[in-house]
């Protein structure tokens, strides 16, 4: 495949993505991209999924049930989600919190260079049922 075959399907993957307001998974937007007369193969959705991941421009968290799923990020800082686990609107957050509790953690525990995801799950205010 050409460099720009490839980037022309990342392209698609990647602008899949940017109509979507939460996660999908590779399944999902292969399936949009093929109902819209797409040629492009699972693999290759994989593929340019993971590319995009390696460069920032998508999140990727896991499931309760271990699957992979995607979203074009809302901002290049480092932040969190809150996932809604019906609808799965999904929420950038950022954990200042959080983010000294790692540093306290790895530092106790002689570690460096450290990296962490943190995701939360729940039910959003529309799917939260009456009270």
């Amino acid at each position: 495949m050409t460099r720009g075959g490839t980037t022309s399907r990342r392209n698609a993957v990647r602008e899949a993505l940017a109509g979507c307001e939460g996660f999908r998974s590779a399944q999902d937007i292969y399936a949009d991209l093929r109902a819209d007369g797409s040629k492009i193969g699972l693999t290759t959705v994989y593929r340019a999924l993971q590319a995009l991941s390696d460069a920032g421009e998508v999140d990727v968290l896991r499931t309760d049930d271990g699957e992979a799923v995607y979203r074009a990020c809302r901002t290049e800082e480092h932040h969190h989600h809150l996932v809604c686990r019906h609808c799965g609107r999904t929420v950038e957050v950022a954990g200042p919190a959080v983010e000294r509790w790692a540093d306290a953690v790895a530092d106790e525990h002689g570690f460096s260079d450290i990296t962490h995801t943190v995701e939360i799950f729940g039910r959003c205010a529309d799917c939260r049922p009456a009270e």
